[in-house]
C-alpha cells in the first residue's frame, strides 16, 4: 500500500494539469470542457461496466472496468476541486470508528 499515495498523487497531478488543456489534444480536458454532467455520465457508465464485469465473474474485465471507474472519479473529484486525500481520510475515519467499536 506504500506505493498507493505517491502513484494518486502523480495521477491527482496529471489530472489536474488536463483539466485546462486543449480538449481537442486532451480526453481529460475534453471531459472538462463537456462539464460535470458528461464525466458523472462517465462514471455512471463506468459503474454500470464494472457491475456487470463482476456479475459476469470475468476478472480481467472487472480490473479494467474498475480502473475505468477511478479513474473518472478521479476526474469527477478534480472538476469539483476535490481530492484522493480527502475520500481517503473519510475511509481512514470510517475504519478507526470501525475498528474501535470491534475492538470493544
Amino acid at each position: 500500500m506504500t506505493n498507493v499515495d505517491p502513484f494518486l498523487s502523480r495521477l491527482q497531478e496529471r489530472l489536474q494539469s488536463r483539466k485546462d488543456a486543449d480538449p481537442t489534444t486532451s480526453y481529460v480536458a475534453g471531459l472538462h470542457a463537456r462539464g460535470l454532467d458528461k464525466i458523472l455520465e462517465k462514471v455512471g457508465e463506468e459503474a454500470i461496466e464494472t457491475v456487470i464485469a463482476a456479475k459476469n465473474g470475468d476478472q480481467a474485465a472487472i480490473i479494467h472496468e474498475t480502473a475505468d471507474l477511478w479513474f473518472h472519479t478521479l476526474v469527477m473529484l478534480t472538476h469539483l476541486g476535490l481530492s484522493y486525500e480527502q475520500v481517503l481520510a473519510e475511509l481512514a475515519r470510517r475504519f478507526a470508528v470501525h475498528a474501535s467499536s470491534v475492538d470493544s
